[in-house]
């Protein structure tokens, strides 16, 4: 066996969906499986058993695979601090930065870990399933990509380009990212996947079957849409699949939409519990008004905190801690509800006020704190992830809660995934509902989290059974791009 690249035609195609469907498809079978990213730009990431940082796309993959993930799986991860510089981790640790002017010519040497690393993995898996970035065919990029063609041509792997239908255009974006190719890359274009579609696929199979004639590829299939299927975004608060109010909802979150929000997956299991309606906003009057506040991580903490005192936010969470009404600050939300800020560090501003919420003084530091904590709380126990620079200490009198403190109705941690233990969840969110005045209580049978993460992967596998060739699919693993494709 080798492997396979899938790649797609815009961002957000489901190119990481797709990948977690067919690495769990192929572990049903018995393959050794590992997933693969050369380059990931997203600020949700998670922290490996070994300490090592990755994208969280690439550990729900590992997931899907039923292996353990692993810094190789994703060795290059930007996470973009501004729109004009990212932060380089680099096999699972901190590489420094890289500026917008550098992207496409200062990357020669994270081109290398990439390959060295991929080349590596295969000798140790059956199959890697590798994931493109963005398009194929963002030909501005061309010279210095080593996470689409570039990868592909290196390591001589069949493309498979995934197009979402449902925002439209599907079949002009799929002739014309191949007509945008390069001859060399497009012979190792092997065809294409519909993604997203709802409705009598008859309909559109005459497009289907114009597409294969016009460009010499086959289309593998149409997965349908998967209603409730939206875990682990890569992209912060991008988590449309979950933004929704839940009919009948009786306890309404607002998460507030950080410009550059990280690890915002923190709130998917609270979208998850039956009762509960979670969405993501920038309005004072909806935060005002929502029962729970949400102040996710973020990637650049000052700079976000700027921004919420710019749209009114501020105001609005003080009157909520005034009133007795609950706000949860996790990592960087965490660290914008202290009385004072000092941050040489990711801003350079220097000492700043926070929003005086709570009794603590925040200071970052240049080493970058990366752990898998574990801690109890009420009695539940409770295992996270923690990643960031910036650390609190108590300046008053509050209660711990975990690894921060308590000051009336406004919480914090900087522990990640703590949402994700089922007890801890629904007794949080009990004592927070108290406190907001609102009757709630856990459905008794509702799934936990984990398993309903199971039970999406799975999904995902029946798709990938169902409705792809899975006979071409796996001839396509086994023996590369096909011979003497056409060339548009």
């Amino acid at each position: 066996m080798s492997g396979l690249l899938i790649a797609g035609t815009t961002s957000d195609a489901g190119k990481s969906l797709v990948t977690a469907g067919v690495c769990r498809w192929l572990a049903r079978r018995g393959l050794r499986v590992a997933p693969f990213k050369a380059q990931n730009m997203s600020n949700n990431s998670m922290v490996c058993a070994d300490g090592s940082e990755i994208g969280r796309a690439q550990w729900l993959q590992a997931r899907a695979a039923g292996v353990e993930p692993e810094a190789a799986m994703n060795p290059v991860l930007l996470k973009p601090g501004s729109d004009h510089r990212s932060h380089v981790i680099a096999l699972g640790k901190p590489f420094g930065t890289l500026e917008a002017g550098e992207y496409a010519t200062g990357r020669q040497g994270l081109a290398r870990i990439a390959f060295d690393t991929l080349a590596e993995l295969r000798t140790r898996f059956d199959v890697v399933v590798c994931e493109g970035a963005g398009s194929p065919a963002e030909i501005n990029l061309r010279a210095g990509d080593y996470v689409n063609m570039g990868l592909a041509r290196r390591f001589g792997l069949p493309v498979l380009v995934v197009g979402d239908i449902d925002r439209g255009g599907v079949l002009a974006a799929m002739y014309g990212t191949q007509a945008l190719l390069s001859h060399e890359d497009q012979e190792l274009l092997a065809g294409w996947i519909v993604n997203k579609f709802r409705g009598d696929v008859g309909l559109l199979r005459p497009g289907l079957d114009r597409i294969a004639e016009l460009t010499g590829r086959p289309v593998l299939g149409v997965l349908p849409w998967l209603d409730g299927v939206w875990i682990d975004s890569e992209d912060a608060l991008a988590a449309a699949g979950w933004a929704r109010e839940e009919q009948g909802g009786t306890l309404n979150v607002a998460v507030v939409r950080f410009p550059r929000a990280s690890n915002a997956t923190d709130v998917d299991a609270l979208a998850a519990e039956p009762g509960v309606s979670v969405r993501l906003t920038a309005d004072p009057d909806a935060v005002r008004a929502s029962d729970i506040v949400v102040l996710p991580g973020s990637r650049s903490t000052v700079d976000d905190l700027a921004w919420l005192r710019s749209r009114g936010l501020a105001e609005a969470l003080s009157d909520r801690a005034a009133a007795g009404r609950p706000v949860l600050g996790i990592c960087g939300g965490y660290q914008m509800l202290a009385r004072e800020i000092h941050d040489e560090v990711e801003s350079g501003a220097g000492t700043v006020a926070g929003l005086g919420l709570l009794p603590t003084k925040v200071s970052f530091s240049t080493e970058k704190v990366l752990g898998r904590p574990a801690g109890t709380w009420r009695g539940h126990q409770v295992q996270a992830y923690e990643i960031h620079h910036g650390s609190a200490l108590a300046d008053g009198e509050a209660e711990p809660f975990l690894d921060g403190w308590r000051a009336g109705s406004v919480w914090g941690t900087t522990w990640h995934g703590t949402l994700d233990n089922d007890g801890f969840r629904r007794a949080w969110l009990t004592e927070a509902a108290a406190q907001a005045g609102v009757t709630w209580s856990p459905s008794p049978g509702a799934p936990g989290f984990a398993a309903l993460r199971e039970s999406m992967l799975d999904r995902l596998a029946d798709a990938v059974a169902e409705h792809l060739d899975t006979e071409l699919l796996l001839r396509l693993i086994r023996s590369g791009p096909p011979a003497g494709p056409r060339i548009l």
